[in-house]
């Protein structure tokens, strides 16, 4: 398994607090990963590590075989983009403008703006369907806009790695399905490699190739869906007791609840 990307052996902290130890992660080459775990496992943490967010206090993240934090930040962003959990757009932004600050790394005293440029931010409008609010100001619009238009800037950097933390946050089911459309298109058909945090585990199952199911700031499990999602594993990593079966639309996993036997209202046990 070839991997451009990789944790080696990291301890990932928060001044005292600790959430990782002697973790070890490799994000295979244009594979559609996906990490999965309960809330506080230490997924975004990872991403933040991998993104050059987070420097690990002993250990490293490997790009191309060296240090991510000894290559220039230039250099990286061209190579690796981010679109982060959550994000704060500069005071009287506009749409475009923020869009247009994905092209910043390709720029250099040699290399001005261009309609190569322009054409990239108006793409990365249109895939991600904020191209009708290119006029507004950022601070005016819904959280599940401002997601879009984060996501446009990070595809307008056109990097071959993408890290997207919680991509659909704020999303209806509607635009949830877009995004995760789009991201599997960036992925089939571009072959760019993608790493997503989603706190839905059916939509994981749908969209990834390979998983990587963490608790406790453990990997507890990495794989195809179809390994990796199982009842035990659902029931050992989250607590949910469940049935595993086949989704009718697209064979991968499908987490079904198990059900709670409830007594009726006014009958007694």
């Amino acid at each position: 398994m070839r991997s451009r990307l990789r944790g080696s052996a990291m301890t990932l902290a928060y001044e005292r607090r600790t959430i990782s130890r002697e973790l070890t992660v490799d994000v295979p080459d244009q594979s559609f990963t996906v990490v999965i775990g309960p809330n506080a496992c230490g997924k975004s943490t990872l991403l933040r590590a991998l993104s050059r967010l987070l420097r690990p206090t002993t250990g490293a993240v490997l790009l191309d075989g060296a240090d991510i934090h000894q290559r220039p930040a230039r250099e990286i962003a061209k190579t690796l983009g981010l679109l982060p959990q959550s994000s704060v757009a500069p005071d009287g932004i506009g749409v475009a403008e923020l869009v247009s600050r994905g092209r910043y790394p390709h720029q250099g005293l040699l290399r001005q703006w261009s309609r190569e440029d322009e054409a990239v931010v108006a793409e990365s409008m249109a895939a991600t369907g904020v191209a009708d609010l290119a006029d507004r100001p950022v601070a005016e619009l819904s959280g599940g806009q401002r997601q879009r238009v984060w996501l446009a800037m990070a595809l307008a950097q056109q990097t071959p790695l993408l890290l997207l933390d919680e991509p659909t946050t704020y999303l209806d089911i509607a635009h949830q399905i877009e995004i995760l459309d789009l991201c599997a298109r960036l992925h089939e058909e571009e072959g760019r490699t993608l790493v997503a945090v989603l706190h839905d585990l059916n939509q994981a199952a749908r969209y990834a190739t390979h998983l990587i199911a963490m608790r406790d700031g453990q990997v507890v499990a990495t794989g195809p869906p179809q390994t990796v999602v199982t009842a035990a594993l659902v029931e050992e990593v989250f607590g949910l007791p469940c049935r595993v079966i086949d989704d009718p639309e697209t064979g991968t996993p499908l987490v079904v609840p198990a059900s709670r036997r409830r007594t009726p209202i006014g009958v007694t046990a």
